[in-house]
């Protein structure tokens, strides 16, 4: 179901007090995913979430994942920010019911 979540997948929370927000995939564990927002919800701290409890977008965001794979330095301000775009992306492209 949830097969293709990888590191640097943004997922929806579908259960939790986070319900309904965006988060990125920062590691994948047998069932277990770790996310982060750059905000409530940092990369030093990341959420560790049961992966039937998350929906995949579909979307990855490249640069951040090519970062956490190869080990590099990401700042929450980068997730943040490529976050912020994405909602802001999602919101143009719901029709306003």
């Amino acid at each position: 179901m949830n097969s293709n979540i990888a590191i640097g997948s943004v997922v929806l929370s579908t259960q939790g007090r986070d319900k309904g927000m965006y988060f990125v995939v920062t590691a994948v564990d047998d069932g277990q995913v770790y996310l982060a927002d750059g905000g409530m919800r940092k990369l030093s701290n990341p959420k560790k979430k049961n992966v039937k409890h998350v929906s995949d977008s579909g979307t990855v965001l490249e640069s951040i994942a090519n970062k956490l794979v190869s080990g590099k330095k990401v700042f929450d301000s980068e997730v943040k920010s490529a976050l912020r775009q994405f909602n802001q992306q999602i919101k143009q492209e719901k029709p306003n019911v």
